[in-house]
């Protein structure tokens, strides 16, 4: 069992905290579902004010859903497709204040109404993508884009496979 001390008096303590946490968990663990499956829990058990946690991963030629906590989800996205789909032909972590009027948005949850959706890239390769999505408007801001860069680029090289 891990019990984890996530000090959240500041987003930069947080996603610190979080950075230690998620190494320790996924620390000489190979298998990449199990590593994104501990990482979606941890954020989400965190990461306050989120209805949906989880990643889609890179599967020929879209992404298809990982593991995640929230309600059922689409199944696959093609890329440039919604906000997940666009972070991952980009290759660009996406902030979205108002998932309602970004273009092409694909409506899973109807309640969601912001979106942070970072791209996760290894030796070039895209893997997949970490998408949260939030219930209020605005949730997320460049301390959580940041922080959730460092989270998936420790996570990379661990679900790369």
């Amino acid at each position: 069992m891990y019990a984890f001390s996530i000090d959240q008096s500041s987003k930069a303590e947080l996603y610190r905290d979080l950075h230690a946490a998620l190494d320790a968990l996924t620390d000489g663990e190979p298998d990449a579902i199990a590593n994104m499956a501990n990482a979606a829990a941890l954020i989400s058990q965190y990461l306050p004010d989120l209805n949906w946690t989880g990643f889609y991963r890179m599967v020929g030629e879209a992404l298809v859903v990982g593991p995640f906590l929230g309600k059922p989800a689409c199944i696959r996205i093609a890329l440039g497709d919604g906000v997940c789909g666009t972070a991952a032909k980009t290759r660009k972590t996406q902030l979205v204040d108002d998932v309602h009027a970004f273009p092409g948005h694909i409506a899973c949850d109807a309640e969601s109404r912001s979106e942070l959706v970072v791209p996760i890239v290894h030796d070039d390769r895209l893997i997949g993508v970490l998408d949260l999505d939030s219930p209020s408007a605005a949730r997320f801001d460049a301390q959580d884009a940041a922080g959730c860069e460092a989270l998936m680029a420790l996570l990379a090289p661990r679900i790369a496979g």
